[in-house]
């Protein structure tokens, strides 16, 4: 998505968006407004049904047995009866509201994200002179196949080499740096970006990514168009280099984000990958149930206090605008030179309402048990001879201590001319967004004078 092209303004579509997101707001307000008027009584019991069917599933997903069973029956309750309101508009109403909230922020994001992104410290560089991808063809569901990458490689002078089963990726990458390679791309997963990433950060060497694995979210945070894999070998003619950080744990790097808690012990399990919310939902009542022993993870936050248990530790290279329990959300800036950690805990009973309530007004920095700092090292101990880790999506145990480190503008990355400079902007107060709605509405730059 391109900013504003002096003398251009811009795009159409970047403008239609700005008008939705700046009408869908008001239409939210003036649907509650309404239904308020003609049917107060029914919108609050409509509202206090959503609200008790969340919180029975929350129970059902944290408990065993004829707890889960009874809980489960409340929930389902619970929205039959919103459905069952005489006055249907009420469910139609909290449905519409529901959607043009959503709508709102997903045209606002397209029209001003990249107008109020953070500067980046890019440059122009000319093509490679001696460019190699690697590709991993089964990641993503078989991306490397599917958008044929490795002829498209050919047709642009690129060197593609195509991993076989028991190939040893690390080994292949070192092989084309000795080989004379000055730019060095990786087609796959966040996990493969990270260890080819780490090959050209030791020798020196540029590196692009190309979105081939399954949520890319490193290719999101460098501007790249996740859903356009083919158009990311473009990095390797006339581009734009900048340096971004990476991050260290041991002696692993890693581009993303390591997480030990409930997401790490989950994923450790061999369902998950085929039964995602199954094997959830089967383990679940073991993490935070209220029978659930905790886990044994022992740090210090930066007001000098000392943790010994989390529900869930995020280290992340760089920090993350979240905005939801649920997603990481995007990175405003890869070159900050921090590690981000998020730490939360959950009391099992007391905590699940204001959680809730945090989750659904999208500022989850509002839960007690939410908290996050920046660092440039972070460390984390236990009594456990091992923990359940999860790096950039893969499943590992580790003995601690975990040692945690920032690398500040260790590698050199390319992307295309046009692609985005960053994937997501800092947060910014509602009247500030709209003040640059209506400014790209009306064509004005986001930033500068009228």
């Amino acid at each position: 998505m391109a900013g504003r092209v002096p003398g251009e303004g811009y795009s159409p579509s970047r403008r239609v968006a700005a008008a939705i997101a700046l009408l869908c707001l008001p239409a939210a307000v003036a649907a509650v407004v309404w239904s308020l008027v003609r049917s107060p009584l029914q919108l609050a019991l409509g509202l206090a049904l959503v609200v008790v069917a969340v919180l029975a599933a929350w129970t059902a997903l944290v408990h065993h047995g004829i707890s889960r069973l009874l809980a489960t029956v409340a929930a389902v309750v619970a929205l039959a009866a919103t459905t069952a309101l005489p006055e249907a508009r009420v469910v139609v109403v909290l449905a519409a509201v529901t959607g043009l909230t959503v709508l709102a922020a997903a045209a606002a994001k397209f029209a001003i994200a990249r107008d109020l992104a953070p500067a980046t410290n890019g440059h122009a560089v000319g093509p490679a002179r001696h460019g190699v991808l690697l590709m991993n063809p089964k990641s993503g569901g078989g991306k490397v196949v599917r958008f044929g990458l490795e002829q498209k490689a050919r047709e642009l002078g690129i060197t593609p080499i195509v991993l076989q089963r028991g190939d040893d990726l690390r080994k292949l990458a070192e092989q084309a740096v000795a080989d004379g390679a000055d730019v060095l791309g990786m087609a796959g997963g966040d996990g493969s970006q990270a260890l080819t990433a780490d090959v050209a950060r030791q020798h020196g060497v540029a590196f692009v990514c190309v979105p081939a694995g399954t949520r890319n979210h490193f290719a999101l945070d460098l501007g790249l168009d996740r859903d356009d894999v083919p158009a990311a070998l473009a990095a390797f003619g006339d581009a734009v280099e900048r340096r971004v950080d990476l991050a260290l744990l041991g002696d692993r790097v890693f581009v993303n984000n390591v997480s030990l808690g409930v997401y790490a012990t989950v994923v450790q399990s061999a369902a998950y990958r085929d039964a995602k919310l199954a094997t959830t939902t089967q383990i679940l009542p073991e993490l935070l149930g209220p029978d659930a022993p905790g886990f044994d993870l022992r740090f210090a936050r930066p007001d000098g206090s000392h943790a010994r248990t989390a529900d869930v530790v995020l280290v992340s290279n760089g920090v993350y605008h979240l905005n939801s329990f649920a997603g990481l959300g995007t990175r405003t800036s890869l070159e900050a030179g921090v590690l981000g950690v998020v730490t939360l805990d959950v009391d099992r009973a007391r905590d699940v309402p204001a959680l809730l309530s945090a989750e659904a007004a999208g500022k989850p920095g509002r839960f007690r048990g939410y908290h996050d700092w920046t660092a440039r090292e972070f460390e984390i101990g236990s009594g456990q001879p091992l923990l359940d880790v999860g790096v950039d999506g893969e499943a590992l145990r580790l003995p601690p201590p975990l040692r945690f480190r920032s690398l500040p503008g260790a590698l050199r990355v390319r992307t295309p001319v046009d692609a985005g400079a960053a994937a997501a902007a800092p947060p910014v107060h509602s009247t500030a967004a709209v003040t640059a709605l209506w400014r790209v509405l009306r064509d004005r730059p986001v930033r500068g004078p009228e």
